[in-house]
C-alpha cells in the first residue's frame, strides 16, 4: 500500500506542482526523496534554496515521512541538524495529509514563524523581543548557507 501511495503522490505533483518547489525521487529508493524550495518572497528567506530530505516509512500514509533540512537555516522551528518542528509531522498526522501538503505548510512556516510552537527556544525569545535582530540573522544565513 505504501508504494502505491508514494507513487500516486509523485505523480499527484507532477499535475500540481508547488510554486518554489521541485522534488526528486531517488532512482533507487522510492521512499526516499529530494527536494528543494525556494524562499517564499517578502521573507527573510527570500532568494534561497533550501535541500530538504524526506523519507517516507514503510507504514505510510499511516505514518508521517521524516523531513530534514540539509540546509543551514535560521527559524525557530528547525533544529541545528535540521529536523523541523511541525504538529503535522508528529500528533496530528492522519492519512488524509500528503506530502504536497506538508511542504505547503513549511512554506507557510517560513513566511510566519510561531515563537508560541518553538523548537528553538532561545531563537523565539530573539523573536519576540528583538525581532529585526531575529530577520537580520535569517537574511545573514541565507546568503550565507543557501545562495551558493
Amino acid at each position: 500500500m505504501a508504494t502505491t501511495r508514494v507513487k500516486k503522490e509523485l505523480k499527484d505533483f507532477a499535475k500540481s506542482p508547488v510554486d518554489g518547489v521541485t522534488i526528486t525521487p531517488d532512482e533507487h529508493d522510492m521512499f526516499s526523496w529530494s527536494a528543494v524550495l525556494e524562499g517564499p518572497s517578502d521573507t527573510p528567506y527570500e532568494g534561497g534554496k533550501f535541500n530538504l530530505s524526506i523519507k517516507f516509512p514503510p507504514d505510510y500514509p499511516f505514518k508521517p515521512p521524516t523531513i530534514k533540512i540539509l540546509t543551514k537555516v535560521y527559524h525557530i522551528n528547525v533544529s541545528d541538524d535540521g529536523f523541523i518542528c511541525m504538529d503535522i509531522l508528529k500528533g496530528s498526522w492522519t492519512p488524509a495529509l500528503n506530502i504536497q501538503k506538508v511542504l505547503i505548510s513549511f512554506l507557510s512556516f517560513l513566511m510566519s514563524p510561531n515563537p508560541d510552537h518553538a523548537l528553538n527556544a532561545d531563537r523565539a525569545k530573539q523573536l519576540r523581543e528583538n525581532s529585526e535582530e531575529y530577520y537580520k540573522t535569517a537574511r545573514e544565513w541565507v546568503k550565507k548557507y543557501a545562495m551558493n
